[in-house]
């Protein structure tokens, strides 16, 4: 050893090289695993390894759509479940931003109201069904309180914290500068705060489309959620795969209509330039 110790020299890990892929080599690299999955799908069918009755070949639940959609049964589905989720989504997402902003900002109102979040957060929504029917009947207003309660708390937490990390200098330095509080609020508090209030509003919206389903059980005649239960009950595996699929597709073009609303939004906000 040395007499001044042993150095210890740290090094970073060396990088992945970045793969330099035009736009269509990026959409042709990020189908690459769904059209894997689907492959070995098929090949398993095949093969003989999977029954139909239990798990249909991708080819199978590909006419099947086809066939829903040249019906007009499934747009039909889709309009109402859309409009089920968009609703609920507007109204959970207006609640939590406006007490998830007031939480932020007031300390007494945090306090107050934190056992009682923390209480019910952990609710599932499925849970809220009976108390729906019996507050609202069968109709539309029970099904969209369903959605409602499922996107409410992931927007409300998302915005809460989000509010709380405003820089404590700029806190220190619109009291030096008098600057009065709601204009503090509009152009500080809230522009700093919109990467986790988006981040919200993308899990609360994901979160609407997976209680949709749910909100379908309460004496629907329409939407994905009841052709997907109607199907169950009939054994027709194809029409509950495809439904699953339209959900999933629904889900991921809402999720990429707010991620383009946040680029918009969030000019500042730098990406990781990974693999």
């Amino acid at each position: 050893m040395t007499a001044a110790g042993d150095i210890l020299e740290v090094r970073a890990a060396p990088r992945l090289p970045r793969l330099n892929l035009g736009r269509a080599g990026r959409w042709a690299f990020a189908a690459a695993a769904p059209v894997l999955l689907l492959a070995v799908w098929q090949a398993l069918y095949a093969l003989g390894v999977v029954r139909p009755i239990l798990l249909p070949p991708p080819t199978r639940i590909a006419a099947t759509l086809w066939s829903l959609i040249a019906s007009g049964e499934l747009p039909r589905h889709v309009g109402v479940s859309a409009l089920r989720v968009l609703e609920g989504f507007a109204l959970s997402a207006s609640l939590a931003l406006a007490l998830g902003v007031a939480i932020g900002l007031s300390r007494t109102l945090d306090r107050f109201l934190d056992l009682l979040i923390q209480l019910v957060k952990p609710i599932p929504p499925i849970a809220w069904i009976p108390l729906a029917i019996l507050w609202f009947g069968i109709g539309e207003e029970a099904k969209v309180y369903i959605i409602v309660v499922g996107g409410f708390f992931p927007i409300l937490i998302n915005t809460i914290d989000g509010i709380r990390q405003t820089d404590t200098r700029f806190v220190e330095l619109a009291k030096l500068l008098e600057v009065p509080r709601w204009k503090f609020i509009r152009q500080v508090v809230l522009p700093g705060a919109l990467p986790p209030i988006m981040s919200g509003l993308r899990i609360g919206l994901n979160v609407s489309w997976m209680c949709v389903v749910a909100a379908e059980l309460i004496a629907a005649s329409s939407g994905i959620g009841y052709l997907i239960m109607d199907a169950r009950q009939l054994s027709q595996t194809d029409v509950v795969l495809a439904g699953m699929a339209t959900m999933g597709v629904l889900g991921k073009l809402t999720d990429d209509a707010l991620r383009l609303v946040e680029r918009r939004l969030i000019t500042w906000r730098t990406s990781f330039g990974g693999v």
